[in-house]
């Protein structure tokens, strides 16, 4: 091979290796997988499972604030439970074609959207953590949760009771459960997980649940595309 042929060759290489560098993805960090069971077995929807706050992961403040939405369709709001960390700003669209009257008592965000249609100009900022009530001054049977964290790793679980929590930082961590009719507190619910740098780390709960109760829609009220309030 002459030195021109060999110097082609070296360049074909290094160009590959640059190309195959620049496609690889980042190396995701380790993962935590949850699954929420009741006390009598049945996997458990809508719970939130999130790590404790400790070391390793940045302040709200140094990251961008993050955005969600609370919808209302068909009379209910949509998701019934919504997690989202501290700072977060969300929208509360209206997409039924009847007004909505939303608000909370709930300390950690007092507030009040008077009776509209369509979107709120403005989306509401939501910074202290802790679980707030949703109502419908309209409408009684709606009834939804915002749970505001202080931190950024958190997952809901789906119809099966599992979540996963995606990129935590390494080492021992504490990992909660939260729900809307969870017996105990949060706080009682925590277990120490260890996640593997090869695979994910596994937790399980098996919760307490208090009876549910939610004002029933009244007799005939069925949603209908073409009531008018």
């Amino acid at each position: 091979m002459t030195s021109r042929s060999a110097h082609r060759t070296f360049r074909i290489l290094a160009v590959a290796a640059t190309l195959a560098l620049a496609g690889a993805a980042p190396a995701a960090g380790p993962a935590i997988d949850a699954v929420v069971k009741d006390d009598k077995g049945k996997p458990v929807e809508d719970a939130v499972v999130y790590l404790a706050p400790g070391p390793g992961a940045a302040p709200a403040a140094a990251r961008a604030p993050g955005r969600a939405v609370m919808d209302q369709w068909k009379q209910e709001f949509i998701p019934y439970v919504l997690a989202v960390e501290a700072a977060t700003t969300v929208n509360f669209p209206n997409r039924d074609n009847i007004k909505h009257h939303v608000y909370s008592f709930s300390s950690p965000k007092k507030f009040e959207l008077p009776l509209y249609s369509g979107t709120p100009a403005a989306p509401l900022v939501f910074d202290t953590p802790g679980v707030v009530v949703l109502g419908c001054n309209i409408h009684d049977w709606m009834v939804g949760y915002i749970y505001v964290l202080p931190t950024p790793y958190f997952a809901k679980t789906g119809a099966d009771g599992k979540a996963r929590l995606e990129s935590v930082p390494a080492g021992a961590r504490e990992v909660r459960v939260w729900h809307p009719r969870l017996r105990d507190a949060t706080e009682k619910t925590g277990q120490t997980v260890t996640p593997g740098a090869g695979g994910a780390g596994e937790v399980a709960f098996a919760v307490v649940l208090k009876r549910e109760w939610r004002i029933p829609r009244p007799a005939g009220s069925r949603y209908d595309p073409n009531q008018q309030n």
